[in-house]
């Protein structure tokens, strides 16, 4: 029987349960919400996927590789709430007291730790399973490969990428290159939209073979 290797994005996790929930407190008046939110989330995947391995992954702090290749990423971002930044440490804590390998390496995003062990899994037989909100994380999704967000019940497996973004997971890195995203402040090019991007990566097969077709792109951005 095939086994499953199963990776939480912890820091996507984190904002997300932080502002879906209300302002809940301890006896001390400490904040939890993002606490609660985020332990409940892992319980609920472990209910729901049988995992031989697993993993929970945050952001380490400082900066990355890609704060030195762009020093506008993510600059964009207002600083992290207190009321955020208190729950933190006791999250990280409480996962590692659940028995969850947890995983922050310096230098590098979760999404690079997850991305790494997703296909280090798939190179060693493992079906991977990814939690996440992420839309970057969509690149790596194979037959393989699956991404889940348990917030939105949605499961993503090749066919659910293409349909949900209009592109297959191997040109993903294409389509968010003409798309750029705003929430990391990486822009893209000028008034091209999902549609368009999906459009010209079905047309003309990658981005590279957009640039060398761009003189008979016409339109606005033409």
């Amino acid at each position: 029987m095939e086994k499953t290797l199963l990776l939480v994005d912890g820091s996507s996790y984190l904002y997300r349960a932080f502002h879906a929930l209300p302002d809940l407190r301890n006896a001390a008046g400490e904040p939890t919400g993002a606490i609660y939110g985020v332990l409940n989330m892992l319980r609920r995947l472990l209910a729901d996927h049988k995992a031989d391995y697993l993993a929970c992954v945050f952001d380490a702090r400082g900066k990355t590789f890609r704060d030195e290749m762009y020093a506008q990423y993510k600059a964009n971002r207002p600083p992290m709430p207190d009321d955020l930044g208190a729950q933190v440490e006791p999250l990280l804590d409480a996962i590692r007291a659940s028995g969850w390998p947890l995983l922050q390496i310096e230098g590098v995003e979760a999404d690079d730790v997850i991305g790494t062990l997703a296909r280090e899994g798939e190179k060693r037989g493992l079906r991977c399973v990814i939690s996440t909100g992420d839309k970057d994380l969509a690149q790596l999704v194979t037959d393989r490969v699956t991404l889940v967000n348990t917030m939105s019940n949605e499961r993503l497996d090749p066919a659910g990428v293409k349909a949900k973004f209009g592109v297959p997971p191997e040109r993903m890195l294409d389509y968010l290159t003409l798309v750029g995203d705003s929430v990391d402040n990486v822009p893209g090019v000028d008034k091209v939209g999902p549609k368009t991007a999906a459009k010209w990566i079905e047309q003309y097969g990658s981005l590279e073979e957009v640039m060398r077709h761009a003189d008979e792109i016409g339109g606005a951005v033409g």
